[in-house]
């Protein structure tokens, strides 16, 4: 299963065009624009485009993605913004992370597989500082109805790996709520995410 993943993600950045553009999610770019640069991390960053708007504001960015056709895209996109930015390619188990090293860490739709999810949340968990801000945009399990009436939205193709509110309050229980809620939004980014969707919002503080 992870090498189909890979080889679909390997395929569709392989293409010349940025497969989700390359401006910044806009919830995202909402939320970093309220901050002072700090270090930030990226899980699952893909092409780039969410690590080189923060590197633009002053962050020290680190991401990380399995496709090496999206890191290559990544570091075509910060050399072209005049930016750097550390960019791994593996599994978070094996990157070399460590407790409380940043400031900030942004989940921009990086959906794990529900076997691994928990797992990754509680390293990403550690991996924040105390008082360190964690920010999501995720599509939550209502958006299969969504991508079903029109695939051009994008997401996950199943329910195990779509988010719930539960399951986020779950694995970040040691944070306070700032911002949380389902919501309906209208996506156009790039090619894959372009209609109406449901999505998740979370912003906490590390306690």
């Amino acid at each position: 299963m992870r090498e189909e993943q890979l080889k679909m993600w390997d395929d569709r950045f392989a293409n010349q065009e940025y497969t989700y553009g390359v401006q910044p999610n806009a919830y995202l770019k909402e939320q970093l624009e309220k901050l002072n640069p700090g270090k930030i991390l990226f899980p699952a960053e893909g092409e780039g485009r969410n690590a080189v708007y923060a590197a633009k504001l002053g962050f020290d960015v680190s991401a990380f993605d399995l496709s090496k056709e999206g890191r290559k895209k990544a570091l075509k996109l910060a050399d072209e913004n005049n930016v750097t930015i550390d960019y791994q390619i593996g599994e978070l188990p094996s990157l070399d992370y460590h407790k409380e090293q940043f400031d900030v860490i942004a989940l921009v739709f990086a959906h794990f597989n529900a076997d691994i999810r928990a797992d990754y949340h509680k390293i990403l968990n550690s991996c924040i500082r105390k008082g360190g801000l964690l920010i999501i945009e995720a599509f939550s399990k209502k958006h299969l109805e969504y991508r079903t009436k029109n695939p051009k939205v994008g997401g996950p193709r199943d329910l195990e790996t779509l988010c719930s509110i539960e399951e986020f309050k779950t694995d970040f229980k040691n944070f306070e709520i700032i911002e949380l809620e389902e919501k309906e939004v209208e996506l156009n980014e790039g090619l894959f995410h372009v209609g109406t969707g449901s999505v998740i919002r979370f912003v906490g503080r590390k306690k």
